[in-house]
């Protein structure tokens, strides 16, 4: 088997806000485009692994159903917000191969049998595979949201083996919902580029070693614009999974406006 079919294609998507980049928000169409051109850069893998912002656990936790739910975890919207469907199956034996490899490398792990899949992989999934033919597993978050432990956990799953795998990190590069809703300022706007640019920099730079890349995701919270882009830290840190397991410069960045801020999401090829 060819050793470039064992390295997941890894992406990290901004994934918008809730529903809304399914029912046809203008605020959201950039998002829509850029998911729809990734897609087609994309090998159509044999399965898909989603670390979501939106479920946190005490430890990393898998879920191991044959046909997940999915679960509308908003509220809010229009009743057709209630009724997308995202058919995808899950797999249950690569869920066993997570949970082995990161109880493998000593992180203490869990499984769910009954834990469905979020609007964290639906949304995105839905733009870019509409077919919901590609099985799907989902992995939370730690609830510590401790940085260096989920780049770590990203590392433990380099000792993955799954032929023609995509793992989605599936977050948001900006995410303080009070600014959404704000009226924009030159600071708030300067403080959302700075960020950006920092993100782009630590993903992207081919002269930065991984060592030095590994240490200032780490110690995020100290890049400009950080705590105001994130008051909590939940849509970054699949992120940091994705840097974790990929252990190189990204290979494309996608900068793009979400919501009228500027967000981007990552491609590792």
């Amino acid at each position: 088997m060819p050793e470039n079919i064992l390295q997941p294609e890894i992406l990290f998507v901004s994934h918008g806000g809730g529903p809304l980049p399914l029912l046809g928000d203008p605020g959201h169409r950039e998002m829509e485009v850029c998911l729809q051109n990734i897609a087609a850069r994309l090998r159509k893998p044999s399965a898909i692994l989603v670390v979501s912002a939106h479920w946190e656990e005490r430890v990393p936790t898998i879920t191991v159903a044959s046909n997940p739910p999915l679960v509308y975890d908003y509220y809010g919207f229009p009743e057709a917000a209630y009724h997308i469907q995202y058919p995808a199956p899950g797999d249950p034996s690569l869920a066993q191969q997570v949970f082995e490899t990161l109880s493998g490398a000593g992180i203490e792990t869990a499984r769910d049998a009954n834990r469905g899949f979020d609007h964290g992989l639906f949304v995105p999934l839905k733009i870019l595979f509409p077919t919901a033919d590609i099985p799907c597993v989902q992995l939370s978050l730690k609830r510590t949201l401790n940085a260096q432990e989920h780049l770590e956990i990203g590392a433990a799953l380099n000792e993955l083996k799954w032929e023609n795998l995509l793992v989605v990190g599936s977050g948001f590069s900006f995410h303080n919902m009070r600014a959404f809703f704000a009226e924009e300022t030159e600071e708030s706007r300067g403080l959302n580029i700075a960020f950006e640019q920092w993100l782009q920099e630590t993903c992207a730079s081919e002269a930065m070693s991984e060592s030095e890349r590994m240490q200032r995701l780490a110690l995020w919270e100290k890049a400009p614009g950080a705590r105001f882009c994130h008051p909590r830290e939940e849509h970054l840190l699949p992120l940091h999974v994705c840097c974790g397991l990929a252990n190189r410069p990204c290979t494309e960045v996608f900068m793009l406006n979400i919501l009228n801020k500027r967000a981007s999401m990552y491609l590792w090829q």
